[in-house]
C-alpha cells in the first residue's frame, strides 16, 4: 500500500528508539541475536527489550508489554510465534509505533493470507507501517543499526541491498564481507504486506551514503508505482537487479516462497530496461557491478581500449566487448600515434593493444598511462597473462599505480589477471583495496558494459510522454454494448469501430446479411476482397473456416459466402451468425503485430513485433510499460530481430516507421483511457513505404467481465 500515514520512511532506517518484542535471554534464539546485534553494533538510540517473562538482558530491563514503555518508539522488531503477532501489532498500533519489522514467518508464504491481511489492516488504520512479515531485519550504516539476526559485524560502505529473500539476504551479508564490499544498508522485504521496494527506494534515493542500489526480486505486486520510483532512482544512482522466477517452474517457486506472483519475465525485463535498471544474471555479476560503480567516474566518452600482453586473451576480451556492448576505439591512425612509442615493433597498436609477452611492469605502466591521459579514450580493460619475464611480485603495485592514475584523470579501468598462485595472491590483495580486478576476462568486460549501459541511459533518457486524443466516449459506448450482451470480447465490426475512434487506418469493410449484399459491397469496395464471419460465438474465425481471402469477382464472392456459412454451421451448429464482413484485400507489406494488455504486475503495457501467422512461433516481440514517448516506441522496434525489414531489406524501400510509432502510441492511449479493455491485439499491421502509412487488418479486443459477474 502507498504511504498515507505521514510517517517519514527515514524513521525505519534511522529510528531514534527501537523495541524488540520477543527479546530473549537465551543466546541460541533469534530474539537474543536481534537484540544483541542492535546493542553491539553501536546503535546510539534507545533500545527496549520486550518479553512477557520480564527480567533483564545484558543489563537492560525487559518490559513485559510494549504498552508498559512510557517513551515514544519509532520502530519495533517482532520476533515471536506467528499466532501472537496480530495482538502484538494491535498494541503497537495503539501506541502509535511508526514502523514495525515483522521478522516472524508463517503468513502468506505458507498460505496464511487472511491473517496477514488482517495485520496489515490493523496497522493501516492507525498509520503504522509494516515491513514483512517473513523478513530478517535491517542494517543501516547511518544509524549504526543492525536489527538483523545475521552477522553481528557488518562493514559500512556505499551499497544498499533490498532483498525479497531473507535467507539469501543473510548469505549476501556474509558475501559482502568476503568481497570487501561495504554496505550503506540492507533490508529484507519479506511478504510485502505493506512496505515494498518503492517505499524503501524513496529513502535510498535521497541517502547520500548510498552510491549504488542492488535489489533481489521474486515478484512484483505494485509495478506501476515501482516503475515510476525506479525512474527517479536511476536518474541519481545506478540500480542493479536480480529477478528470479524466470522459468515457469521458477515462477511457481517464487510465488510459493513469498506469497507474491512472479509476472511475465519478458515484461519485467523490458520494464527494467525502460527504467534504466541493470539486470544481472547472477550474484557474481551483481556484486562485481556494484563494486565497480561505487567509485568509477562518469565516462568522458564510450571509447574503450584493451591493453594486453597476450593475443589470445585480447581476442577473448574483444569477443566479450561485443557481447556486453562495449565500443572498442578503432581509429587506427590515432591509435598508432598514441601507442607506437610504448609498443614493441613486433607488437600491435591496433585495438587490442598487444604489448607482447616481453612486457614488464614498466611497459604496462607506460601503455596504461596513455589510456589514462588520452582524450580519445573513455575507459580501459587491462589484461595480464603470467609470464616468466614479468615479475609477478611487481604486479600489485603496477595495478595500484595505473588504477590511481586513471581515476585522477576521471577514467575507469578494470583488470583481468590470468596466472598461478602469485597472480591469485595479487588479486586477493587488490580486492582488499577495492580495485576492480578479476581472474576472468568476461567479468572485467561485463563491468565496463554495465557501466556504459547505465550512463548511456542517463544520456538518452527522456521523461516526455506522448499520447493521442481518442474518442473515449464512443469506445465506451461500444464496450457497453458488448458488456450488455454478456461478452468479454468485441466483434470484428466493433473492433474496427474502435480503430476508427483512435484514427488508426483499417481496410474498408461492410457487414453483409445475405449474398446479394455481399456482392453489392464487394463491388463498392473493389476487388479483390476478404470475407470473414461475424459471430459472437466464433472468436477464432480461421479455425472455423470463417475466412476467405483474395476473392477476385462476383462468382468467388457467392461461393465464398456459402462456404463460410457452411463451415461455421458445421464448426458450431448453434452459433449465431450476424453476417459476413466484406473487406478490401490489403496489398502486401511488412506484417507486424501491435498490441497492449493490462499486466497483473505492471499495469498497462504495449507490445510490438513481427506479426502474421507465425507470431506465436517466432515470438519476436518487445514490451514497454505506459506511459511512453516516440523514442521509447522506436526503441521497441529497434529491439526486435525483424527491425531490418522496416529499414528496407534486399533492396526494398524503407517502410513508414513513423506510422508504426503512431499506432503503438494510439494503442497505448486506448488501453490507458479505457479501463475495461484488458487486451488489444492488431495482427497483422501491414506497413508500407514511407508516407504510405499502415493498415490495421484485424483487431482482437478483450474486455473485463461486467462487475456483477465478477466473483
Amino acid at each position: 500500500m502507498d504511504n498515507t500515514s505521514g510517517y517519514d520512511i527515514k524513521y525505519l532506517f534511522e529510528p531514534r528508539s527501537i523495541a524488540v518484542i520477543g527479546a530473549s535471554q537465551d543466546k541460541k534464539k533469534i530474539g537474543y541475536a536481534v537484540f544483541n546485534n542492535i546493542i553491539s553494533g553501536g546503535y546510539k538510540g534507545k533500545v527496549f527489550p520486550v518479553s512477557p517473562k520480564g527480567g533483564e538482558i545484558d543489563g537492560h530491563r525487559i518490559y513485559t508489554d510494549i504498552l508498559e514503555i512510557d517513551d515514544n518508539i519509532d520502530c519495533v522488531s517482532i520476533v515471536i510465534p506467528a499466532h501472537l503477532v496480530k495482538d502484538t501489532v494491535s498494541k503497537c498500533a495503539q501506541k502509535k509505533i511508526k514502523f514495525i519489522q515483522i521478522i516472524t514467518s508463517g503468513f502468506s508464504e505458507v498460505g496464511n493470507v487472511r491473517e496477514e491481511k488482517e495485520i496489515a489492516r490493523i496497522a493501516r488504520e492507525s498509520g503504522t507501517r509494516i515491513v514483512g512479515p517473513n523478513m530478517f531485519g535491517l542494517y543501516s550504516s547511518v544509524a549504526s543499526l543492525n536489527s538483523t539476526f545475521s552477522a553481528s559485524t557488518i562493514n559500512p560502505g556505499h551499497v544498499a541491498i533490498l532483498t525479497q529473500s531473507g535467507a539469501l539476504g543473510i548469505a549476501m551479508i556474509a558475501k559482502t564481507a568476503v568481497a570487501n564490499m561495504g554496505l550503506a544498508a540492507i533490508i529484507s522485504i519479506g511478504n510485502k504486506c505493506d512496505v515494498d521496494e518503492a517505499d524503501l527506494l524513496e529513502y535510498l534515493i535521497g541517502n547520500d551514503n548510498t552510491k549504488v542500489i542492488f535489489m533481489y526480486i521474486e515478484g512484483v505486486k505494485k509495478g506501476e508505482r515501482l516503475t515510476e520510483t525506479l525512474k527517479v532512482a536511476t536518474g541519481k544512482k545506478p540500480v542493479i537487479v536480480i529477478k528470479s522466477g524466470k522459468s515457469k517452474r521458477g515462477a511457481r517457486a517464487a510465488a510459493s516462497h513469498t506469497g507474491s506472483l512472479a509476472g511475465s519475465d519478458e515484461i519485467f525485463d523490458a520494464v527494467m530496461k525502460q527504467c534504466g535498471v541493470l539486470r544481472a544474471e547472477c550474484l557474481e555479476d551483481a556484486f562485481n557491478w556494484c563494486k565497480f560503480m561505487i567509485s568509477s567516474p562518469a565516462p568522458p566518452n564510450y571509447n574503450s581500449v584493451i591493453v594486453t600482453n597476450g593475443g589470445g586473451v585480447g581476442v577473448m576480451a574483444t569477443d566479450a566487448c561485443e557481447k556486453y556492448g562495449v565500443s572498442l576505439y578503432d581509429n587506427q591512425a590515432v591509435l598508432k600515434s598514441l601507442y607506437e612509442d610504448v609498443t614493441p615493433s613486433f607488437g600491435s597498436t591496433k585495438n587490442p593493444i598487444d604489448l607482447t609477452g616481453t612486457a614488464g611492469a614498466n611497459e604496462y605502466t607506460r601503455a596504461l598511462a596513455v589510456t589514462a591521459e588520452s582524450k580519445e579514450i573513455g575507459s580501459t580493460i587491462g589484461l595480464y597473462c603470467e609470464t616468466a619475464i614479468f615479475d609477478s611480485g611487481n604486479l600489485s603495485q603496477m595495478i595500484k599505480d595505473t588504477y590511481t592514475k586513471h581515476h585522477q584523470n576521471g577514467k575507469s579501468i578494470s583488470y583481468a589477471l590470468i596466472g598461478g598462485k602469485q597472480v591469485e595472491s595479487a588479486i586477493d590483495s587488490l580486492i582488499v583495496d577495492r580495485i576492480p580486478v578479476f581472474n576472468d576476462v568476461e567479468q572485467a568486460v561485463s563491468c565496463i558494459g554495465a557501466f556504459y549501459r547505465y550512463h548511456k541511459y542517463l544520456d538518452e533518457a527522456s521523461h516526455k510522454i506522448d499520447e493521442y486524443e481518442i474518442d473515449a466516449t464512443l469506445i465506451n459506448k461500444i464496450i457497453d454494448g458488448a458488456a450488455n450482451d454478456g461478452r468479454t470480447f468485441l466483434l470484428a465490426n466493433e473492433g474496427a469501430a474502435i480503430m476508427r475512434a483512435a484514427n488508426i487506418a483499417i481496410p474498408q469493410s461492410k457487414i453483409a446479411r445475405n449474398i446479394n449484399e455481399a456482392v453489392k459491397y464487394a463491388s463498392e469496395i473493389g476487388y479483390p476482397v476478404v470475407m470473414k464471419v461475424v459471430s459472437k460465438d466464433i472468436l477464432h474465425k480461421s479455425d472455423a473456416g470463417g475466412v476467405m481471402l483474395d476473392l477476385d469477382d462476383e462468382k468467388e464472392v457467392v461461393v465464398g459466402y456459402e462456404a463460410i456459412m457452411h463451415n461455421c454451421r458445421k464448426y458450431k451448429t448453434n452459433a449465431v451468425i450476424e453476417g459476413i464482413e466484406i473487406s478490401e484485400m490489403v496489398k502486401k507489406g511488412v506484417e507486424l503485430i501491435v498490441g497492449a494488455r493490462r499486466d497483473p504486475s505492471f499495469g498497462p503495457v504495449v507490445m510490438c513485433g513481427l506479426g502474421g501467422i507465425y507470431v506465436e512461433v517466432m515470438k519476436d516481440i518487445s514490451f514497454r510499460a505506459l506511459p511512453i514517448n516516440r523514442d521509447i516506441a522506436l526503441s521497441m522496434l529497434e529491439e526486435i530481430r525483424s527491425y531490418p525489414l522496416l529499414l528496407g531489406a534486399r533492396g526494398e524501400e524503407k517502410k513508414d516507421i513513423e506510422s508504426v510509432i503512431d499506432t503503438i502510441i494510439k494503442i497505448g492511449s486506448i488501453i490507458k483511457n479505457c479501463e475495461r479493455i484488458t487486451d488489444i491485439e492488431i495482427n497483422p499491421v501491414v506497413v508500407y513505404e514511407i508516407q504510405n502509412g499502415i493498415k490495421a487488418v484485424d483487431a482482437r479486443i478483450l474486455i473485463s467481465k461486467p462487475k456483477e459477474d465478477v466473483q
